[in-house]
């Protein structure tokens, strides 16, 4: 990130704007929204900023821009659409130690304006780093028809009304106050006006008041495989309102970052054969903050059902008396297969589907391995990088071929995953020499093929094998 997006106090500043032209205009028309004091320079301004100098609302100075005219500004924008007379001003300014924005021309600004949709006050700014004017105006369009006019009248009542709403416990009694108003009664009073806003926030918060605090509650959410496009709408939501995240370690930042800003994140990583938080330190966790009255997500990655260590934790939740809900996520075997372009079942080749683990609490985990061995048998094998060369080795010894595919999908659907193809009597070879880093499913009995750019993620490696 370049430029910083921050929004900056210009009520009774001065805002210097050298030009009186179409650029000008267009910077104007913006400006002129805010609480500044404006002065413009220009000896050939436009009949528009002559009428806005009549009545008050510009000063106009019919003079090019100087180094005293700088005095006490915050902001100077360069519109005079001479590239000689904007480098002048762009000069100055820096001379003077205050911001400079010159009208299409990136290198020379020390900020840019962004594109906005005003809802006073709710103010939405959209930036492209410059890159892209056309679609952060795009953009803008798309949120100007989401967003209903009625949105700046309830945030301006709404504003005026925080100091009754202050009655109301900090966390998330309150915070719950201002999303029944915003997003329930608010919304169905703006119609009729100013007075059916405010007797509406007068009974939400005698509401609210009244109310018992919503008890702790506890959302066990499958984070999918790490694309954060797979999450579930549910998921998101849950994520957007809770009080504390229990993540872990395989949840990326990308996923973490949608959670609510004021969100306590709890990582509680556990790592096959390698260190991990003991498991009744993530239920004391669960309890503890559930207890408290928290709404806590505890975030796990792919399904929260699989391999995840579900029953324990929910065992804990309940024994402590404390409401849950399971969220069910995109497990890592449905994004993998999708990458490679294959199906997890088929019909004439493969009538069940297995998902077996590669290790468990007491190390490398038994499977049925007759079944596993069956020609046309399809498997999804979790955690199973380690146990490669024991997989193997049970597989061959119960009779399985040799050359049976095992696909190995290392970062299903993010950018940095890779598809790595091999065979049964290499697998433990492969595993070996691809030294993959992150987590890896092995989709035994099942090949890539070419797989289709709408399927794959666009980053993603395929590396073919002798």
């Amino acid at each position: 990130m370049q430029h910083f997006p921050i929004f900056l106090d210009t009520a009774g500043r001065r805002i210097a704007l050298a030009g009186g032209g179409e650029a000008a205009l267009a910077k104007l028309r913006l400006l002129l929204k805010t609480q500044a004091e404006l002065h413009v320079y220009t000896e050939t301004p436009a009949a528009e900023i002559r009428t806005w100098a009549s009545e008050g609302r510009l000063h106009l100075h019919t003079r090019t821009l100087c180094a005293d005219d700088l005095r006490d500004a915050v902001l100077v924008y360069g519109a005079t659409e001479d590239a000689a007379e904007d480098a002048r001003v762009a000069t100055l300014a820096r001379a003077r130690g205050v911001l400079v924005n010159i009208v299409d021309n990136l290198e020379r600004s020390a900020f840019i304006t962004p594109a906005i949709v005003d809802r006073d006050p709710v103010t939405v700014a959209i930036g492209t780093e410059g890159a892209a004017p056309v679609l952060a105006r795009t953009i803008k369009r798309d949120l100007e028809e989401r967003l209903p006019a009625s949105l700046g009248l309830l945030a301006r009542l709404g504003k005026a009304f925080r100091s009754k709403a202050d009655a109301l416990p900090m966390g998330r009694v309150r915070r719950d106050f201002w999303s029944a108003f915003y997003f329930g009664s608010g919304p169905k009073a703006a119609p009729a006006g100013d007075a059916a806003v405010n007797a509406a926030l007068d009974a939400e918060l005698a509401l609210h008041l009244a109310a018992d605090d919503r008890p702790g509650h506890v959302h066990f959410v499958g984070a999918g495989p790490g694309d954060p496009d797979l999450l579930t709408l549910k998921a998101r939501k849950a994520l957007d309102e809770a009080d504390v995240v229990i993540h872990d370690r395989l949840v990326p930042q990308p996923i973490l970052e949608l959670a609510r800003r004021e969100a306590i994140l709890l990582a509680v990583g556990k790592e096959g054969f390698g260190p991990s938080t003991p498991q009744t330190d993530i239920d004391a966790l669960l309890v503890e903050h559930g207890l408290a009255g928290a709404q806590v997500v505890r975030l796990k990655s792919g399904d929260a059902a699989i391999f995840g260590r579900l029953d324990e934790e929910l065992a804990a939740v309940e024994a402590a008396g404390i409401g849950c809900t399971i969220v069910p996520g995109i497990t890592a075997a449905s994004a993998a297969a999708a990458q490679i372009g294959q199906s997890l079942t088929a019909r004439g080749r493969n009538s069940e589907l297995r998902i077996v683990t590669g290790h468990d609490v007491t190390g490398f985990a038994d499977q049925d391995w007759a079944a596993l061995a069956r020609p046309g048998a399809v498997a999804a094998v979790y955690m199973g990088k380690r146990a490669s060369r024991f997989l193997q080795g049970r597989l061959l010894m119960h009779g399985a071929d040799g050359d049976t595919p095992v696909t190995i999908v290392e970062n299903a659907s993010r950018p940095e995953s890779r598809i790595i193809p091999s065979r049964l009597s290499s697998l433990a070879e492969d595993m070996t020499r691809e030294a993959t880093r992150g987590p890896a499913v092995m989709l035994l009995g099942l090949s890539p093929r070419d797989v289709p750019a709408t399927l794959s993620h666009p980053d993603t490696q395929l590396k073919e094998h002798a």
